[in-house]
């Protein structure tokens, strides 16, 4: 019954995107521009640093939120991956990985609290992240590649795309867990709707928020591996080279040092929600 394909749907798909490229790459260019300069400024930065001082202000972040033990781990693993000869892939992760959360928040926490007050953005908004939640991450890469061309910038876009959801659903289920008899009260007391949001229900959805940006940091650095076969620098270029050449010792290297500083982040960012409740 189902021998040959009644609906070609993958050429549809080609051709609308050969539509999108030959009509409105103007358009893409002035998007991926920003994301460019911010990228660029990141990497510039943190490998123009001395490593030391990147250490000390990633152990005083820990320590900080967390504490003396997180601390010193975080002092381990930066040493350590620098010993493993990684600092500067690092480095470029770590730009990558802020660029990709930097433009997350911009856009998904106003979208978060645009959905947390209104049901009906809300409903119009959940199959979109669902879909993006649920769509493979290969699956960006070739659309990706066709609009923005391939390289680090690229990465940071696939990422972002890959990483908004739990930043806007986390946001809207804070803003959707402040109790109302606070907001009538807040109401009552002549605070309009703009100073409910700001003096009421932000600050007491900030942990949820936190929250949703940890998730999306955490899924940025998952994306740093895949985002390397479209040409992104950072630690996934390790873990790809040995897989292609069959180095699993070169591969471990790369897995390790991500595995490492994604514990340092989540262990940061955890710490900074917990804070704030």
């Amino acid at each position: 019954m189902f021998n040959e394909q009644i609906i070609p749907l993958d050429a549809w798909v080609t051709q609308f995107v050969d539509w999108l490229v030959d009509n409105y790459r103007d358009i893409f260019q002035s998007i991926k521009w920003p994301v460019e300069q911010t990228l660029n400024g990141f990497d510039a930065g943190l490998n123009a640093l001395h490593p030391l001082i990147i250490i000390a202000v990633v152990a005083f972040a820990a320590w900080r939120f967390s504490g003396y033990k997180l601390s010193i781990f975080s002092i381990i693993t930066f040493v350590l991956v620098g010993l493993l000869g990684l600092w500067e892939q690092s480095m470029t992760t770590l730009a990558m990985v802020l660029s990709s959360v930097l433009f997350c928040a911009l856009a998904g926490i106003p979208l978060g609290i645009a959905a947390g007050r209104s049901d009906q953005f809300e409903a119009g908004i959940r199959p979109v992240l669902d879909a993006m939640q649920t769509t493979p991450a290969f699956v960006y890469l070739v659309p990706i590649v066709m609009l923005f061309s391939v390289g680090n910038v690229a990465g940071v876009l696939a990422t972002i795309i890959f990483a908004l959801p739990p930043i806007i659903r986390l946001t809207s289920l804070g803003i959707r867990g402040v109790h109302p008899e606070l907001v009538e009260a807040a109401q009552a007391f002549g605070a309009t709707r703009t100073q409910v949001l700001i003096k009421v229900q932000i600050p007491l959805a900030m942990p949820t928020i936190l929250a949703g940006l940890n998730q999306t940091i955490m899924m940025a650095l998952s994306m740093v591996v895949i985002a390397a076969l479209i040409g992104a620098g950072g630690l996934g270029s390790p873990v790809i080279l040995g897989l292609n050449t069959l180095d699993i010792g070169r591969a471990v290297i790369g897995g390790l040092a991500i595995v490492l500083i994604a514990i340092v982040l989540d262990r940061i960012t955890q710490s900074m929600a917990h804070k704030k409740s």
